[in-house]
């Protein structure tokens, strides 16, 4: 774990449904997967590749990388493994230390009692080797452990994330109901957009689409607006890579004209929120920022990606209320967007039907644990030729 060079087993965690947006990520990056699974994927490599990709994942939740693993038949096993580490050689008396745990056996049936057991033995073997012993807590920030413990199979990994990745740190006023970073970046991938043709965003809330947008059509890594990760809490943090990789990162920019990106929502306290965090993200440059209603929203001459987040509530049904806005969304694309192609990401598929247009696809995400889709419309100018 001391080594940054060494190969190690690294887990990459993220939502529900976001997997073959992250695993595209990993490649592009050019690192190899070895496996993956619907909230994640494995691979080997170094800490060196841990810092880079906390730097440039934008759909990952945490970048875990392997500190042991075990066979375990019961909570005193669990203490007695866990206190072997050589926990000295990581953590330092005055960290921070929490632990996460995923539990399935059958010989515990509360998690939080597996992270008991793992905290006081890393914080006893250094209380017994120091003479002191880390401060911890629920925070799961600085130095993070994970237990994953299914039947007799067990698992510790340092979160070298720290807080998730989706915790971009530019949402200071999030609004309303807000997506999660890593959701929209998501959403945005699954369009194709790149920056090179406009992007619209009617009912933009406290801005979060397009502020991702931005993010990715800038090439700008999404780790450059944190300060603090879990890896800079580990011992062996070479932090002269780290700024290294921080400078190189900076230098990043997409250097191709983009295209306008523009956002709008009704209520100013939305359109507030989303100025303020945009300029947070360092992006405000790149969005144009409108109060008016969705349907006034300005639509540039060339064509591009228009992409509304309308609310849906959590429960299917159709309220009177939504059900007028749905319809309204479809007249918006109909009256507004030829040539354009349309997206309305939701999570009532009941609304969806009063949108009065078919759509070319839809695809699978989950906001929450709401099973939502973003459901793509292609806008054609003058009449589509039927095919035979």
């Amino acid at each position: 774990m001391t080594d940054s060079d060494e190969p190690q087993s690294i887990r990459i965690t993220c939502a529900p449904g976001l997997v073959d947006y992250l695993r595209r990520e990993v490649e592009a990056l050019g690192y190899t997967v070895d496996s993956s699974r619907p909230t994640g994927l494995e691979m080997t490599a170094n800490m060196h590749d841990a810092m880079r990709l906390n730097l440039f994942l934008r759909t990952a939740f945490n970048v875990l990388v392997l500190i042991d693993t075990f066979t375990c038949d019961n909570p005193d096993e669990l203490y007695e493994h866990t206190r072997a580490l050589k926990w000295e050689e990581m953590i330092s008396t005055d960290e921070y230390l929490s632990i996460v745990s995923s539990v399935n056996t059958p010989t515990i049936n509360d998690w939080r009692f597996a992270s008991l057991k793992v905290k006081d033995a890393i914080v006893d073997r250094v209380a017994e080797v120091h003479g002191a012993r880390p401060d911890s807590g629920p925070k799961r920030e600085n130095f993070v452990v994970h237990l994953y413990w299914n039947g007799s199979d067990a698992q510790l990994y340092l979160n070298t994330s720290g807080r998730k990745l989706a915790d971009r740190n530019y949402r200071k006023i999030p609004h309303k109901a807000p997506m999660q970073e890593t959701l929209a970046a998501a959403v945005i991938m699954a369009t194709g957009y790149d920056g090179s043709v406009p992007l619209i965003n009617p009912m933009c809330g406290s801005g979060t689409l397009a502020i991702e947008a931005a993010l990715i059509a800038s090439g700008r890594p999404p780790g450059l607006l944190r300060a603090n990760f879990g890896f800079m809490h580990h011992k062996g943090y070479d932090e002269d890579a780290w700024l290294t990789m921080r400078r190189s990162a900076k230098k990043i920019r997409n250097k191709s004209f983009i295209a306008p990106i523009i956002a709008s929502d009704s209520d100013d306290r939305a359109i507030r929120a989303a100025q303020k965090n945009a300029e947070t993200a360092g992006v405000h440059h790149m969005i144009q920022f409108e109060q008016c209603d969705f349907a006034d929203t300005p639509m540039p001459d060339e064509k591009g990606i228009v992409i509304i987040n309308p609310e849906y509530g959590e429960r299917l049904g159709v309220s009177t209320e939504l059900e007028k806005t749905y319809k309204l969304m479809g007249d918006f694309f109909k009256k507004r967007c030829c040539g354009w192609t349309g997206y309305i990401f939701t999570g009532n598929l009941d609304l969806a039907k009063v949108i009065g247009l078919r759509a070319s696809r839809r695809m699978e995400f989950f906001n929450a644990k709401i099973d939502c889709r973003l459901l793509k419309y292609e806008m054609y100018e003058g009449t589509r030729r039927k095919e035979d």
